[in-house]
């Protein structure tokens, strides 16, 4: 029987996967594979993907791979990291614009794709809008990381300056109107959460639309032990994210803990250290490096810093989505500790899955908790651990995605998912 053929396009692209952005794709492209014929698109460039064999598990995952005519020109797809500090994803230049268009359309037509799946969506609004001109019966997927709207206006509870509160309050409202459109001339929306799913059903015209598709993790890469990086200084603490500008929700969460959280810890355990780990630290977080503080910047993995850590750190008070930090830390069956909106979206309970504190001395208080004890910081990790198995998982992703083909299935579809 035959499949659905989906062509997935993305604006994120990166291997080996390095931070949520990243990894929300390739396992989304895992899932996918699984429930599918797929084929990809990469909206950005090969040299900015990786090393020339690290878009091999896309080739292999996929019945077709290719790039459009903008990503083919080496170096013109801007990295996630400088599009980001843009915050509201122009259209890119107009010229390139109309020719990825046409090459989207060709291809479509060439393949007989029965659906258009935009990987983060919520940052394509542009090119979808435009396809659905183009073609307005096919099945159009945007699939969101988060409600972008919400991670720009929950700045304004940290900032105090009036001009960027202004700035704030003017691209929040302007994602806001991108995302009522979005969701009405799209046939699914998705979300991480069934918190970001109240949103969407909110501003869409019809609330069946709203899907559940899950930050996930592979758990095949978490399940082996993994020596730390030289020199690695113990007790740790992993504090891992993307600094990518001065407003970032990472470089507010640093900035605690390093100037009011840690100094109440270094009061008993004046030897812990925190590693911050992730692109862009050495450039927003450079003041904070001292001989208790290690910035490393972007890591090939994380992996060496966060298993040898006592415990990881989501102090978040402004984003949106799902954290990977969650997820990631619970795959390896290391202890978190997490503001309340730092673990939003993910059903993990005070000290059974993780610790939750949300004042400067309760966020202390946990992690002196788990250097005084390492049992409680077993248990919690275990424990997030077999949640992240049950519900986590690329298999979770797929029966998801299946639940989101069924919803779209029209006559003439062999139902094979």
């Amino acid at each position: 029987m035959k499949k659905i053929k989906i062509l997935f396009t993305t604006p994120i692209l990166e291997h080996p996967a390095a931070g949520g952005p990243q990894l929300r794709i390739e396992n989304s492209i895992k899932a996918l594979a699984k429930v599918s014929n797929l084929y990809v698109i990469s909206q950005v460039s090969a040299d900015r993907i990786g090393k020339p064999d690290d878009v091999s598990y896309v080739r292999k995952l996929s019945d077709h791979f290719c790039y459009t005519p903008s990503a083919s020109l080496k170096n013109n797809s801007k990295s996630l990291f400088s599009r980001i500090k843009k915050r509201l994803f122009p259209k890119p230049n107009k010229s390139l614009f109309d020719q990825d268009i046409d090459f989207f359309y060709n291809y479509i037509k060439k393949y007989n794709i029965n659906i258009i799946w935009f990987g983060y969506g919520c940052i394509s609004f542009p090119i979808i809008k435009k396809l659905r001109e183009l073609l307005p019966n096919i099945k159009c997927i945007n699939d969101t990381d988060s409600v972008w709207s919400r991670f720009i206006l929950r700045e304004l509870d940290v900032e105090k300056d009036p001009k960027r509160r202004e700035e704030i309050e003017k691209e929040g409202k302007a994602k806001e109107t991108e995302e009522k459109e979005n969701s009405s001339i799209c046939d699914v929306t998705t979300a991480v959460s069934e918190v970001d799913a109240s949103y969407y059903r909110s501003i869409s015209p019809d609330t069946n639309r709203v899907h559940i598709f899950s930050n996930v993790i592979d758990l095949e890469t978490y399940k082996n032990p993994v020596p730390p990086p030289p020199d690695f200084k113990t007790p740790a603490l992993f504090l891992g994210g993307s600094f990518y500008s001065e407003h970032s929700p990472m470089v507010h969460a640093a900035n605690w803990v390093i100037k009011e959280i840690m100094p109440i810890v270094w009061e008993k355990y004046p030897q812990v250290h925190v590693y911050i780990v992730g692109r862009g630290g050495e450039e927003q977080c450079s003041s904070l490096l001292s001989n208790n503080v290690t910035i490393t910047g972007k890591v090939a993995s994380v992996l060496p810093y966060l298993r040898n850590s006592v415990c990881s750190l989501v102090p978040l008070s402004f984003e949106s989505g799902t954290r990977y930090k969650i997820l990631e830390s619970g795959a390896c069956g290391i202890p978190v500790v997490s503001t309340t909106l730092g673990a939003e979206g993910i059903p993990v309970k005070h000290e059974h899955d993780c610790l939750i504190a949300d004042t400067t001395e309760d966020f202390a208080n946990a992690i002196i908790k788990l250097l005084n004890d390492e049992a409680l910081g077993k248990k919690l990790g275990n424990n997030c651990l077999k949640l992240i198995q049950k519900d986590y998982s690329v298999d979770t992703l797929a029966n998801e995605a299946k639940l989101i083909l069924s919803y779209l299935l029209v006559g003439g579809w062999e139902q094979t998912v």
